[in-house]
């Protein structure tokens, strides 16, 4: 479910008939659209909202202009601090442009698993690019937005705004973000309060000419004196000048500090109203947002929206949020000043006003408004209440640190009686993957659970039950929950034991929650490598869904499907599997149905195999493409696996790697298994780059030894340490590693993949015997496993699994067509071995020589360039550039930057 979207956020305020056009502010803002981000930072009071919407407003007025921009507006409020929320609002703004925009943000936003903040703003960043037209969005009032998080955030999207895209921010305190930075790389324009404060002309244009006053230049002189230029001051000086007989004396008494200035002209204001507007003022001002209806639902009035229309028309502070004049809001200063009062004058009264907002919020259908009053009135039952009611529809939106934020705020003696709540707790941290957190909150519903069936009737442990639906299913609840755990930490005893207790719960035919259990243990069966098991029940997910009429996740299970058949070493039947999927999701949604990607993107690594570069680049690029719309969660880790593959294939190891560290960084934990680790195919590089001692160092970190017991999970971690022990005896045969121990290890593992059917594995594990056999120059005793291995490949096209071995497996196949083995198919790999150039690594004068990019390190290491600066150069991430420094440190032997400088130079690298 999406979250709810208040269109008032999204409405540019409208420039006031009094405001003072500030054509040098205007200019100079224009000026900023050269730089990515616009700062307007200011206290409360100096106009910030006003200039903007009027700069905007001049752009509206000017359509010709050549540096015309597109502008959308989003107000923030103190609810936005969530970063799902934050976003999800971002994007409704950005829709004011591009009706269509952010659908991929969305799909990861509401995504089942949790996601990083740097894969959701790098999916947002994707979409920004297809903006073809300038555009400016406006974030303003951003000081109500306290979360660092968010800021992070910000602070990643404007340092890769492509060039067509500006910010702007409006805020009472600067952001935490890099501004001393922006500012040398020419990327900010900033406005402080220097520049906001009225001049003598401008508090003239605005007292006399806009206001009406007919001051003298010297009392305009004097007022501004000591306003300082707030405008905020002025306009509340200019209320309570108004209908004084002496102005004059007025303004000569009228001194103090900001802050009394403040006191006393909120003070004057009030003092002149009529009682029922100063009633109605101090009674809305708890409110953020004001419209007719709220309004009279808090003062218990009937003529809210007559009184709102009332205060505009009387400049009483109040800023319109939409065209109609149904939303209002308070200036901010004068809402806190109001509130201030209030609680002075009716502090017995704030918790009601807040309640009772709370209900109309409740009876609209919003939850989150409903659920902030209700804390704010300190009415912590309603809360807990309402939390219970909607906790399941808030996840389901992926806004579980908005829930854990909400439960965390409760007190404590709320969850000894409530079991609801305890569950959504516990399902909105694991939804962040706080399992271990998670875990007190399970036990708590285990041990009511007991207590219910252990004390019938009337004896049974008392409790609170608001949502009686959610109570009945707390057992199914508890059994998927923990399925849903044990799997994610890898216990599949567990996984089986709760995933079958929840189907045993369900009726046959409650096909929709029978789904989620049956495919826990599709993906139990799928992690002990039982892949036939895994496949029966994800066909079986997968027909229930369709009986359901449930096209959605039948795609993602047809990605699951496909993808087992491609692991098991079906690749054709693989292939018809994505085929047909895609077909469906075109057929029944279009191309835009979550999962529809990852579709293109298996078809995309089936014709990588087949060595079929072209084509699979081109797959990958048409699921790309759908990325604003149709991923799944994993979207963001697994492309770039997918693309490190390919770089593979073309050579380009070190992009690999990049991509390979990428990966790891938006990896997440999740209940689907991982049966190629990314640090296992990073040492699988590094074999091919003949990094030995970092691929020794990872060997060591995993603890892997060619006497251990084996599993599915760790068969391609076994496989990597077999290539690590072939690399090592091919460049030092008599130093006598261990190679017969890897044989021995290899026989091991074809034994277990044969016994799971894993056609695939066995393959790749028939090479290897080969290469270990060719490795000690037994060519004839290389040639059985090898045409074993081309015999099961051919009828499924295998090419990249040949290629990737190098000379040494060219060698073998020219030896096989000698002895005439599955000639056509030896002549097809021969033919793609002449296609490609086999890099040599240069030694380099070192023992273990510096890689390629390790080299373009190392050149820019001898600028002045910073860190930072030389990983933008080479674009890859900080982290990537600090490994690549740390790695020619090690090979170079020296410890800092200068000394490795002055090394490469001794060894002419530079």
């Amino acid at each position: 479910m999406p979250t709810p979207i208040l269109a008032t956020k999204l409405y540019i305020p409208l420039p006031r008939p009094e405001v003072v056009s500030r054509a040098r502010l205007i200019d100079y803002l224009q000026g900023g659209l050269n730089r990515k981000f616009i700062l307007v930072s200011a206290p409360a009071g100096f106009g910030k909202s006003t200039l903007v919407s009027d700069w905007v407003s001049n752009y509206a007025d000017e359509p010709s202009s050549s540096d015309n921009c597109t502008v959308t507006w989003l107000s923030l409020d103190e609810e936005d601090n969530d970063l799902q929320r934050f976003l999800s609002y971002v994007i409704a703004a950005l829709r004011k442009i591009s009706s269509n925009f952010g659908e991929s943000v969305l799909a990861a936003l509401q995504s089942p698993q949790p996601l990083s903040t740097e894969n959701i703003l790098t999916v947002l960043l994707n979409e920004i690019t297809t903006i073809p037209e300038q555009f400016v969005l406006v974030l303003d009032d951003y000081h109500r937005v306290d979360n660092s998080i968010v800021d992070q955030a910000l602070t990643f999207l404007i340092e890769h705004l492509p060039p067509q895209a500006h910010l702007v921010i409006a805020t009472r305190e600067d952001p935490a973000f890099p501004l001393a930075r922006w500012r040398v790389q020419g990327q900010l324009c900033e406005v402080r309060v220097k520049d906001l404060r009225f001049n003598t002309a401008e508090a003239v244009e605005f007292l006399n000419q806009r206001i009406g006053l007919n001051l003298s230049r010297d009392d305009i002189t004097a007022l501004e004196n000591r306003t300082e230029g707030w405008v905020a001051g002025l306009q509340l000086a200019a209320l309570s000048i108004q209908g004084q007989t002496d102005p004059t004396r007025f303004i000569q008494t009228f001194t103090g500090s900001h802050h009394f200035v403040l006191d006393y002209l909120v003070a004057e204001v009030l003092q002149c109203q009529s009682e029922p507007i100063r009633h109605f003022l101090l009674q809305s001002s708890i409110l953020q947002r004001l419209t007719g209806p709220l309004c009279n639902a808090v003062t218990e009035q009937t003529n809210g929206q007559e009184i709102l229309k009332t205060l505009e028309r009387d400049n009483l502070f109040v800023v319109p949020l939409d065209d109609q004049r149904q939303w209002y809001r308070y200036h901010h200063l004068f809402a806190e000043v109001l509130q201030a009062k209030a609680i002075e004058e009716q502090p017995e009264q704030i918790s009601g006003l807040h309640s009772q907002a709370s209900g109309w919020y409740e009876r609209q259908g919003l939850p989150t408004d409903a659920i902030y009053h209700a804390f704010a009135a300190q009415n912590y039952e309603r809360a807990a209440n309402l939390v219970e009611l909607n906790w399941r529809d808030l996840t389901r939106q992926y806004q579980n640190a908005t829930v854990i934020g909400w439960m965390k705020a409760l007190p404590d003696e709320l969850f000894c009686n409530r079991p609801v709540l305890n569950a959504g707790y516990a399902w909105a941290l694991m939804g962040c993957g706080k399992l271990e957190a998670a875990e007190p909150h399970l036990q708590a519903i285990e041990q009511w659970l007991d207590d219910i069936s252990n004390q019938p009737g009337s004896s049974q442990p008392e409790m609170v039950v608001v949502n009686e639906a959610e109570f009945h299913a707390l057992p199914v609840t508890l059994a998927a929950a923990r399925a849903y755990q044990a799997q994610t930490l890898g216990d599949i005893p567990d996984t089986l034991k709760y995933a079958q207790q929840a189907l045993d719960l369900l009726p046959e035919d409650d096909y929709i929650k029978r789904a989620a259990p049956t495919s826990l243990l599709g993906i139990a069966h799928w992690a002990n490598g039982d892949l036939d098991a895994a496949h029966r029940f994800f066909t079986e997910v997968v027909k229930s869904f369709q009986r359901a009429g449930d096209v959605l996740n039948t795609i993602d299970l047809g990605y699951a499907l496909a993808e087992i058949r491609a692991t098991q070493g079906y690749l054709r039947e693989a292939l018809k599997t994505y085929q047909k999927f895609s077909k469906i999701a075109i057929e029944k949604g279009g191309t835009v149905l979550r999962g529809t990607a990852n579709l293109y993107m298996g078809i995309s690594e089936l014709q990588c195999e087949w060595n079929d570069l072209d084509a699979a680049a081109q797959s990958f690029q048409t699921g790309k493409a759908l990325d604003e719309t149709a991923t799944l969660p994993d979207w963001q880790h697994r492309w770039r696996i997918a693309q490190a593959r390919m770089k593979e294939a073309q050579g380009d190891l070190n992009g690999a790697l990049d991509l390979l560290n990428e990966a790891e960084r938006l990896y997440y934990r999740s209940p689907m298994p991982t049966a190629q680790p990314i640090a296992a195919q990073r040492a699988r590089v590094w074999v091919r780059q003949g990094r030995l001692m970092e691929a020794w160092g990872w060997v060591r970190s995993q603890n892997l030894s060619i006497d251990d017991d084996l599993s599915y999970l760790r068969e391609f971690e076994h496989m990597t340490l077999v290539r690590i022990l072939i690399t090592q005896y091919r460049q030092n045969p008599a130093e006598k590693p261990p190679i017969h121990g890897a044989v021995g290890l290899l026989d091991r593992l074809l034994t277990a993949a044969e016994a799971g059917g894993r056609i695939g594995s066995a393959i790749a594990l028939l090479i290897l015997q080969a290469l270990a056999q060719e490795a000690q120059g037994n060519i004839p005793v290389a040639l059985v496993p090898l045409q074993q291995a081309l015999t099961l490949a051919e009828p499924e096209g295998y090419i990249r699994l040949f290629l990737d071995e190098g000379p040494p497996m060219m060698t073998l196949l020219q030896a096989a067509a000698k002895q005439d083995m599955a000639p056509s198919y030896v002549l097809q790999l021969l033919g793609a071995f002449r296609d490609v150039q086999v890099k040599v690594p240069v030694t380099q004068g070192l023992a273990e020589p510096l890689s390629d990019r390790e080299l373009d390190v190392l050149k820019l290491l001898r600028t002045e360039l910073s860190g930072p600066e030389i990983a933008r150069e080479l674009m890859v991430s900080l982290n990537t550039m600090r490994t690549h420094t740390k790695n020619i440190y090690s090979k170079l032997g020296v410890n800092n930057r200068r000394s490795a400088v002055k090394r490469a130079a001794e060894l002419e690298l530079l």
